[in-house]
């Protein structure tokens, strides 16, 4: 009498060496700003991730219209394959510090004019840099998206 082979699922406990060193596709930087608005400011961001080979994704979503859709966000990046989050938005400037409450990776917020901004993006300059204890956000100036791309990749090469 033969043996009939084993046909039941099998569960494999811990990952095959082989797949362990294996390059993902997964974005490293997530770009988000409150508006779309925004998009042209924080374009250089994505641009200078890319042309350093860094995957990124864009998403726009606002932190006042769409809270829980921040938190939503800023709480599964991580598991996603985020290791930095970049944050734009202006006048009230909202959005980086309600990323960085729901997140433990570094957000950096880039502080964007608008027609209606004090001082030249003053405004949204001191609400991202003026963050509560425990809430850090770094802070590149007034309309830097490519300086928080570029910190991005430093802190990714850390």
């Amino acid at each position: 009498m033969t043996e009939q082979p084993d046909t039941r699922p099998q569960t494999l406990t811990e990952p095959d060496a082989e797949f362990e060193d294996l390059e993902v596709d997964a974005p490293r930087v997530g770009i988000v700003m409150g508006s779309k608005s925004d998009l042209p400011a924080m374009e250089a961001a994505e641009k200078e991730l890319t042309e350093r080979g860094i995957g990124c994704e864009v998403r726009v979503m606002s932190a006042h219209r769409e809270p829980d859709k921040v938190a939503d966000y800023a709480k599964n990046a991580k598991l996603r394959g985020l290791r930095v989050i970049i944050a734009g938005a202006g006048l009230s400037a909202a959005l980086p510090g309600v990323v960085a409450a729901h997140t433990e990776l570094p957000v950096i917020g880039v502080p964007l004019t608008s027609r209606t901004s004090v001082a030249g993006g003053l405004d949204a300059l001191l609400s991202i840099s003026q963050m509560p204890p425990g809430v850090p956000v770094a802070c590149v100036g007034v309309d830097a998206a490519r300086n928080a791309a570029v910190l991005a990749a430093r802190i990714l090469a850390a």
